[in-house]
């Protein structure tokens, strides 16, 4: 008889902490508040909008390296003008965020120099002073034994001023092109 009520208070006693602890978590923000005039009605538009706001996930994009989205470096001139006048050389590093392109070391065949390019990206701003060049030059003697100078002569400035005519034609172009499609009135490719 003893052990019955015995029981029955540390259920009660269970009961009461475990009650306890649900109140507790219900009102640290398990459960959000939601407006349904806000929110779609249609699962489709739903998960669009979850999608957007990044609160969503694909299972067709499981596995893939979401990186981060830069769009921006295909709509700046200057960096797509130094990647069309770099095009002849092998690239081996390729940072927008960090504002820098290196090539890898290349020469022109049966040259015993190799030489490397690296711009330096200063500002976004189509300006002398945008970009720098440094170039280098690799002599090897032998494969273990090579000399490696930095070059400063009219090469430099000829890659520069490649790259900002290049830039200020594409910069041209992109306004052009945004001017055509914000105008109402479309004028034919001939003009």
């Amino acid at each position: 008889m003893l052990l019955l009520p015995l029981f029955q208070k540390k259920f009660m006693k269970k009961l009461i902490i475990s009650l306890i602890i649900l109140n507790f978590l219900s009102a640290c923000g398990i459960y959000k508040y939601s407006d349904a005039r806000k929110n779609p009605v249609n699962a489709n538009e739903r998960v669009k909008k979850n999608m957007e706001e990044g609160r969503g996930f694909r299972l067709s994009e499981l596995g893939k390296n979401r990186g981060g989205d830069f769009l921006f470096s295909s709509s700046n001139p200057l960096w797509r003008a130094t990647m069309e006048k770099l095009i002849f050389a092998p690239l081996s590093v390729v940072d927008y965020g960090g504002g820098i392109i290196i090539t890898d070391w290349f020469s022109e065949e049966g040259s015993e120099e190799e030489i490397k390019i690296a711009v330096r990206f200063l500002t976004n701003e189509i300006r002398s002073d945008a970009i720098k060049i440094i170039i280098h030059k690799k002599k090897c003697i032998t494969f273990n034994n090579c000399k490696i100078n930095s070059i400063e002569n009219s090469t430099n400035q000829e890659i520069k001023l490649a790259i900002l005519k290049k830039a200020a034609q594409l910069e041209k172009q992109d306004l052009a092109k945004k001017k055509e499609e914000n105008s109402d009135i479309k004028l034919p490719k001939e003009f």
